[in-house]
């Protein structure tokens, strides 16, 4: 008996093994801890990043996979590597800075493979509820932590940080909390106050920890443009209106409660007024001295750049005065996605930049849940962007892999019907606008409860 059963499992194992399904769950599976483990982890991203990488082969068409390259949301980021990959022969910097520089754009080319997985998966909605739950786990962990700073995971945490750091920390929970409000919206026009309510409880957690725990400025200035996106998207004038009445409200009971609020917003004009007086390195002083020079370096190469990884052999280069002035800082990025590309790689640089932005963003052009969430992660690294090498950035460049790449695959396998239906005419037999504008909600609803269902479970 002992034998037959032996036999029996390791024939199981080997339908397991030669079943495509099989491995398609896997990398499933993989995707859903990717996501999860980047709000807590550096290094289990990329390690499950890998093994999904891995997965994907045995089973992988590589002629199906090979013609999905040529559409330019998957061909820009590629260029993007190639780019910088070739900038190495015409930067001064010493080989293993180059090198090192091309690093940042090596995530780019999972956007490729994330659009051709999930574009056959059903299972992208669990990886973006993964980023939700982990979010929302490490939300409550900052509250914990900003009662009892000992509990946290990191030697010298911050207040209200239990990992890695407060920028990274503030862009999920605004992203979260922003997200957010599509299925919120979904969920009270459709009657599920229950979920709604759930939801809305979640959302006000992030917006709380926020205001009252620890935000960074890049965050505090992006989410209004963010929920400014979905009001005009998804709300009726008069909605947008009451909103904003309340909105306002709310933040005036946060400023006169939270002192960290308050002080966090003082530092904007301080800071400034440090840095033009007296020179000091301050936050926005240093972000102004990086972008003057920058533009300096931009205008001195303007076609290909200086090559990469040059940036901080430059700033070396155009350093003033003693030690401990603005004048004098040394960095090699200078805080800016935009500047930070065309130092390196010029104008061809910085077009490749934006036209992977505007392909990204006029890929969610539909009313559900994929659209609004892959329009949301792109705004945000936009606009965070301004302030900061945000693509670039380890946490916050995934994080646009990962909500770009599953939330696109996700809309590109929901218009495969719909281009058929196009297909037969705009007779009857194609509905009109009214009935498909209820079928998306009907699915956006279907999706939303697949959410719930999974965070229950």
């Amino acid at each position: 008996m002992t034998v037959v059963a032996g036999s029996s499992t390791i024939a199981g194992v080997a339908r397991q093994w030669r079943d495509p399904a099989a491995w398609l769950a896997t990398v499933d599976v993989l995707a859903i801890l990717t996501a999860a483990s980047l709000p807590w982890s550096t290094s289990l991203p990329a390690i499950f990043a890998a093994a999904m990488l891995v997965a994907m082969v045995p089973f992988l068409d590589v002629q199906a996979y090979l013609q999905s390259l040529k559409r330019p949301i998957c061909a820009v980021p590629i260029a993007f590597f190639l780019l910088a990959l070739a900038g190495t022969t015409w930067s001064d910097a010493p080989w293993g800075v180059r090198f090192y520089a091309v690093g940042p754009t090596v995530k780019l080319l999972m956007l490729p493979v994330l659009f051709y997985h999930f574009e056959r998966s059903a299972r992208g909605v669990h990886v973006l509820t993964g980023f939700l739950v982990s979010s929302a786990l490490l939300m409550a962990m900052s509250f914990i932590v900003a009662f009892d700073p000992r509990l946290a995971l990191k030697s010298g945490a911050a207040y209200g940080v239990p990992v890695k750091n407060y920028i990274d920390q503030s862009q999920e929970f605004a992203l979260c909390a922003v997200a957010l409000a599509y299925p919120i919206i979904t969920f009270l026009r459709a009657k599920r106050n229950s979920l709604a309510a759930l939801l809305i409880a979640v959302s006000l957690g992030f917006v709380v920890n926020m205001m009252f725990v620890i935000v960074s400025r890049t965050a505090l200035v992006t989410m209004p443009i963010m929920l400014a996106v979905f009001a005009l998207l998804h709300l009726k004038w008069r909605s947008i209106v009451i909103i904003l009445c309340v909105a306002s409200i709310a933040v005036g009971l946060a400023w006169a409660t939270s002192p960290h609020l308050r002080s966090t917003t003082a530092t904007f004009l301080g800071d400034y007024e440090i840095y033009r007086k007296r020179n000091e390195p301050t936050s926005i002083g240093l972000r102004l001295e990086f972008w003057r020079k920058s533009l300096r370096f931009f205008a001195d190469a303007p076609v290909v750049g200086h090559g990469t990884g040059s940036t901080r052999g430059l700033f070396e280069q155009a350093a003033q005065g003693p030690a401990g002035l603005a004048s004098s800082e040394v960095i090699g990025n200078p805080h800016n996605q935009t500047l930070n590309v065309a130092v390196q790689w010029g104008a061809i640089g910085g077009a490749i930049l934006c036209a992977m932005w505007l392909l990204h963003l006029l890929l969610f052009r539909g009313d559900d849940l994929a659209n609004w969430i892959g329009l949301l992660v792109v705004v945000q690294n936009i606009f965070t962007s301004l302030f900061n090498s945000h693509l670039f950035d380890f946490h916050e460049g995934w994080m646009y892999v990962l909500g770009v790449g599953v939330a696109g695959g996700m809309v590109l396998k929901a218009r495969k019907p719909n281009s058929k239906i196009e297909a037969r005419g705009s007779g009857p037999a194609a509905g009109t606008a009214n009935e498909m504008s209820y079928q998306q909600r009907r699915n956006a609803v279907k999706e939303l409860d697949i959410v719930y269902g999974s965070v229950r479970e």
